[in-house]
């Protein structure tokens, strides 16, 4: 009996052993042929993965008989996905080219966080517009930024004027000065010139916008409370690019851009200019302007240097001007009376400054500086203000990369002077601020699994607004990245972060800064908030040709003494800090779906913003609490995209207890593309959905107009097309 046993066992483990299969795979560059060092194989819904070596092979074992699917892939290549039956016919190593990649998410490197990590290998969560999506949103609106940040989950660009179309940026219910807008990672759209920001940043010579949601003062200083949008511009290139754009609209609108960009050697160079410009245009004739006569022109030069391989130096120019006016349409046509109106005219010039120099394999420093200078002039009937900052901020910067750990230290030095040019009876309203900070990142890898992210910050602001940290602010930070499995991803972070007391608001640009007393530092603390996400990333394959992936994040942001304007009994503003707190708390979900050139994005957004104010709780005005968005993309590339988009709103707070409507926005998108150029048509909002439709925007008489806040579009319909030039 025993003998039988023995022979039994025998079997059945040579049974065993032959079910566990071993795979070897060389896997190399498709045109090249050069073996890709560091890719990777996973057998699908298993533990099983091996990396490639310096020959580029590799080899799985313990694979499991029957048809198994195996992932192959490498950062910059498209994933190549195989079924095989095990066991193999054939004992020889399968060949596996990889080809590179046309999903620019696959090779996202992000600047933001200060490392030179890409977008999977980050704690922390960045949202990174590529290349390819600002060309689809320049389409649409290529005057200014305000699509390609609107159509985000999260963030909504709010009209604040319903005359003169100004609008500010708001990410998860927090106002706009709670965000910070950067170019290249330099402030200069803040204080005093960050109220039309958005609208007069031309988006053509952007190569990638990141997004980073919630506090990130520990990297940035104050005001970035909400959450940052770095802009990043073009980079000169052995190739070079000279690129031109002009677009027409139905509204009166005309743009005209140009971009050209090359390296010559150890110089090179990047110029971008444009012309924006548009007449009066009242869809709902009404009798007011729902977009203004504007006239901007715009250049940034920027000359490169490289010295050596080892070294990069950039110095550039932003110029900008315009000329905007809204309001009645008799006066913008330049007939004599007593008509309302808003004119803004602004002159906006900056320099920017970069250093790299690496030092050695492992580490880099860096040296920024930019210095701006705005000048604005707002006139409304009876009344102008106008005023000048200037503003300067300079940066030293260390990083070291090792194996497993990762160090960025800093320090920085803000300074921002206002002066009030046309001081009415309240006073002047100047003010000066210096802000010195020091930081500290860095980011740990333990295991291959598990990253981890921490900083801190220490601010010191003069003069100090009325704390009991008398200017001093210490901000940690914190953020991990958890690696569950080579499909699922989890990222869970939070931090601090600060506001110092000024008279830009949104509530005091309502209102032209009429009657507003100047601030008193004595009397006013600094806004304080603390926030955090969390959130999960699951991408995986449907069958053999369909791509899936979803990310789903919860977020909320608590803010101690906020800053609000109050009207006293004398009709004269004073801003005070609430008696309470504001706090924010939602969830952001993404889904996407891939079928060879079709793809299907899905948002939701939820956001619960509420304000505590003497113990009384109210939801935060002008907050869609559900927002939907749509989109379905066709796309061949280099032959043509076509785009339809559809974006739900529900109905906001308004003042004095009242509700606005919800509403849809939806669009159609057509590019053709040519050798060396491509035709547009886009059709927005094509079902013409207005404010003016649900009701009258305004009360009291076209002379003295009281203007309804505004919650929809106020310039319905609206087409645009024209044609973009690729010379180079």
């Amino acid at each position: 009996m025993k003998k039988y046993i023995f022979v039994l066992l025998i079997i059945i483990s040579n049974n065993l052993a032959f079910s566990q299969n071993t795979l070897k795979a060389i896997i190399r560059n498709s045109e090249s042929k050069e073996p890709l060092v560091g890719a990777t194989a996973a057998i699908y819904g298993t533990t099983i993965g091996a990396s490639a070596d310096a020959d580029g092979e590799l080899e799985l074992t313990n694979i499991p008989d029957g048809r198994q699917v195996i992932r192959f892939g490498f950062v910059g290549y498209e994933d190549r996905w195989d079924t095989l039956s095990f066991p193999l016919s054939q004992t020889k190593p399968l060949l596996i080219l990889l080809t590179p990649s046309g999903e620019e998410l696959e090779e996202v490197v992000v600047t933001t966080t200060r490392s030179s990590r890409t977008i999977q290998d980050i704690p922390t969560r960045v949202e990174a517009i590529t290349l390819e999506e600002l060309g689809e949103k320049a389409n649409m609106k290529p005057g200014d930024i305000r699509m390609l940040l609107s159509e985000s989950t999260g963030i909504q660009t709010q009209q604040t004027s319903a005359t003169s179309a100004n609008a500010n940026i708001r990410i998860q219910g927090l106002d706009g000065r709670y965000t910070q807008i950067l170019q290249d990672g330099l402030p200069l759209y803040a204080g005093f010139s960050s109220g039309l920001s958005i609208m007069q940043i031309p988006p053509l010579n952007l190569y990638q916008v990141e997004i980073i949601k919630g506090s990130s003062s520990t990297l940035y200083g104050g005001g970035a409370i909400a959450g940052l949008v770095n802009l990043i511009t073009k980079k000169p290139t052995e190739e070079g690019e000279l690129s031109l754009m002009a677009n027409v609209t139905s509204a009166n609108g005309l743009d005209l851009s140009s971009f050209f960009g090359k390296r010559f050697g150890k110089l090179g160079v990047t110029v971008f200019a444009s012309r924006n410009a548009n007449q009066a245009y009242d869809p709902a004739n009404i009798g007011f302007s729902a977009i203004p006569k504007f006239e901007r022109y715009t250049a940034n030069p920027t000359i490169h240097y490289y010295p050596t391989e080892h070294t990069k130096l950039s110095l550039g120019v932003n110029a900008s001007k315009e000329n905007r006016l809204g309001g009645d349409l008799r006066y913008i046509d330049g007939e004599k009376g007593d008509f309302y109106f808003e004119h803004n005219k602004t002159e906006r010039l900056s320099t920017q400054f970069n250093f790299e120099h690496r030092l050695s394999e492992n580490s880099i420093l860096w040296v920024k500086n930019s210095l701006s200078f705005f000048d604005r002039n707002i006139a409304v009937p009876v009344y102008n203000f106008a005023g000048k900052q200037s503003a300067s901020f300079s940066e030293v910067a260390y990083s070291l990369n090792t194996k497993k750990m990762d160090w960025v230290l800093g320090a920085n030095l803000w300074t921002d002077n206002f002066s009030e040019q046309s001081a009415d009876a309240v006073g002047p309203r100047n003010y000066h601020s210096t802000i010195v900070g020091f930081f500290a990142q860095n980011t740990f890898s333990p295991v291959d699994w598990f990253v981890l992210e921490s900083g801190l910050r220490a601010d010191y602001v003069s003069p100090s607004p009325a704390n009991k940290t008398k200017g001093l602010f210490i901000l940690p930070r914190i953020s991990a990245l958890i690696e569950i499995s080579d499909r699922l991803t989890s990222r869970i972070g939070g931090g601090m972060g600060y506001k110092t007391p000024t008279i830009f608001t949104q509530d005091a640009e309502d209102v032209a800064f009429r009657n507003i007393l100047p601030l008193n530092l004595s009397q006013t603390e600094a806004e304080t908030s603390i926030g955090g996400n969390a959130d999960i990333n699951y991408n995986t394959l449907i069958g053999e040709d369909v791509t899936f992936s979803l990310n789903h994040m919860f977020f909320y942001t608590y803010l101690n003494n906020p800053l609000v304007l109050m009207l006293r009994p004398d009709n004269l503003y004073e801003f005070q800090n609430a008696n309470g707190y504001v706090d924010t708390k939602g969830v952001e979900t993404n889904i996407k779906f891939g079928y060879e050139w079709a793809k299907l994005f899905l948002g939701y957004t939820f956001t619960n913003a509420r304000q505590h104010y003497n113990s009384t709780v109210t939801d935060m005005p002008l907050t869609p609490k559900h927002r939907v968005n749509t989109v379905l993309m066709f796309e061949k590339e280099d032959k043509f995209r076509i785009g339809l988009e559809a974006y739900y709103f529900s109905r906001q707070q308004l003042p004095g207890n009242n509700w606005g409507r919800d509403y849809w926005i939806n669009g159609i998108m057509m590019e053709k593309m040519f050798e060396n150029f491509s035709l547009f048509l886009n059709f927005e909002n094509i079902f013409d959905t207005r404010q003016s439709r649900f009701g009258s925007i305004y009360s009291g008489s076209m002379r003295t107009p009281a203007f309804n806040k505004i919650y929809a579009p106020v310039d319905g319909r609206v087409i645009n097309g024209g044609i973009k030039l690729n010379l180079l």
